[in-house]
């Protein structure tokens, strides 16, 4: 039988500097995206084509979170 070499909990959560950079990074892109394409493109920017319907869910999702519209 072959034993591994113990290796503590605590040692397989840490998290280097520079993966937390990046993680926080990516996140704050993608609230940041997420933020203009609701509050502020609100759908006019279609990734499907010259369909409204993106923009009228996005629209309503507006409404719903409290944004100002009209």
């Amino acid at each position: 039988m072959v034993s591994k070499p113990h290796v503590s909990a605590e040692a397989h959560r840490t998290l280097s500097a520079t993966r937390v950079a990046v993680l926080l990074g990516v996140t704050i892109f993608l609230a940041v995206l997420a933020y203009y394409l609701v509050g502020v493109d609100e759908g006019m920017m279609s990734m499907f084509g010259k369909t409204v319907v993106v923009h009228e869910w996005v629209h309503d999702s507006r409404h719903f979170l409290g944004f100002p519209c009209h």
